[in-house]
């Protein structure tokens, strides 16, 4: 006489996790839904790269772009996790240098953005609506 021992049932995927998992069984479909991911990631990881220096989100930005990257890439959820752990250790340290360096750092970064702004041209063009015309407002790059 044999028993059979009834097995378990294999989880049902739902929601996310079964259309991803449709899409890994065809493979032209991952392939393009991997570059999808990669393409609009690396945008937003982009963008988020420019925006560092700006008063803004730059840095939530970055990680967002990482993290969309780290849903298909395991190269990326490594650079997620190293660069979360450099940015907790690196606002720590600016955190522990007082108020003299928190000046200095908001003194450089309005000083970034105003060199960026008279790169691009905005401090001349906002000049012109109002009507000054200093040369020296102008973009050195001819716009």
């Amino acid at each position: 006489m044999s028993v059979e021992l009834e097995s378990e049932p294999a989880p049902t995927r739902t929601g996310w996790r079964a259309v991803r998992a449709r899409l890994v069984a065809r493979p032209t479909l991952n392939l393009a839904y991997r570059i999808g991911v990669a393409v609009v990631g690396v945008a937003v990881l982009m963008i988020g790269i420019l925006s560092i220096p700006y008063p803004g989100p730059g840095w939530a930005i970055v990680f967002a772009g990482l993290g969309i990257l780290a849903t298909e890439f395991a190269w990326a959820r490594r650079t997620l996790y190293w660069l979360r752990d450099k940015y907790r250790r690196g606002m720590a340290w600016y955190s522990a240098r007082g108020p003299a360096m928190r000046v200095s750092a908001a003194v450089a970064t309005f000083a970034l953005v105003l060199a960026t702004l008279w790169i691009l041209g905005t401090i001349g063009l906002v000049g012109g609506w109002i009507g000054v015309e200093w040369q020296w407002l102008r973009s050195p790059l001819k716009w």
